[in-house]
């Protein structure tokens, strides 16, 4: 956030994530600003107190913003493999998703682990990690993605 300049709201460790978002969304709401992202990470599938967070999180959200949040998106590491499929069925369980963000895609990995998550649950792919810098996160291009994907090299 510091180095793209973007304001960062954020807890006491071992805090309420939901008193976290509440927070948050008072800040955007009192700065004008139309986006925020609530960032989750270090959600473990396993943790049930961790995943049942999500839904307090997602209901602050609604009641603070009718029809929030617009997206619930994953972020999927391209080399998870398999446990990519069990991460995103317990978290569509606890919140529903919105869409897939699959990164590392830069290296060796390929993503294959994205095809059977839509496969399982329709949920699109909207955005690839290809590097660290900002420009790097770039829309899902699924040609791109097949061409890659099925490359003989």
């Amino acid at each position: 956030a510091e180095g793209l300049k973007i304001p960062l709201i954020k807890g006491q460790m071992g805090g309420d994530p939901a008193a976290v978002v509440y927070d948050a969304l008072h800040a955007a709401q009192a700065r004008g600003l139309e986006v925020v992202i609530i960032d989750t990470a270090g959600r473990l599938q396993n943790k049930r107190e961790l995943m049942q967070q999500l839904d307090k999180m997602k209901r602050t959200c609604s009641k603070l913003i009718p029809g929030a949040p617009q997206e619930t998106l994953l972020v999927l590491d391209a080399t998870t493999g398999q446990n990519g499929l069990d991460q995103a069925l317990v978290f569509h369980e606890f919140t529903p998703l919105t869409g897939i963000i699959l990164t590392k895609l830069d290296g060796s990995a390929k993503g294959g682990i994205a095809l059977a998550v839509y496969h399982k649950l329709k949920i699109p792919i909207q955005w690839v990690g290809l590097g660290e810098e900002i420009e790097d996160l770039q829309p899902f291009d699924p040609k791109a993605f097949v061409e890659a994907l099925f490359a003989l090299e």
